[in-house]
């Protein structure tokens, strides 16, 4: 729960509603650490906060898909790949 929460955290840097300006390097460094776990919830909060941060760096998530797509579990790559492409989650 620990990790899951600061991944979460993360999502306030990148939410304008929330005081965020977008804050690429802390968002990456954070999800850098979880991005090879294997619960769900982690999965969770890492698509989370992909997606608040594609309105600030869509290269760098884009970037970070690419560079960790073997680590990552399907579900995250698909639901941050379908914000990148179609704007929404679904």
């Amino acid at each position: 729960w620990e990790r899951r929460v600061a991944v979460v955290s993360t999502v306030a840097l990148n939410t304008a509603s929330r005081g965020g300006r977008g804050d690429t390097a802390r968002t990456i460094a954070v999800c850098a650490k979880v991005v090879g776990e294997r619960h769900p919830m982690i999965w969770k909060a890492l698509s989370w906060a992909f997606r608040s941060l594609i309105r600030w760096d869509r290269g760098a998530v884009y970037g970070f898909l690419e560079e960790h797509r073997e680590q990552m579990s399907r579900q995250v790559i698909r639901e941050v790949e379908h914000k990148l492409e179609l704007g929404t989650k679904n």
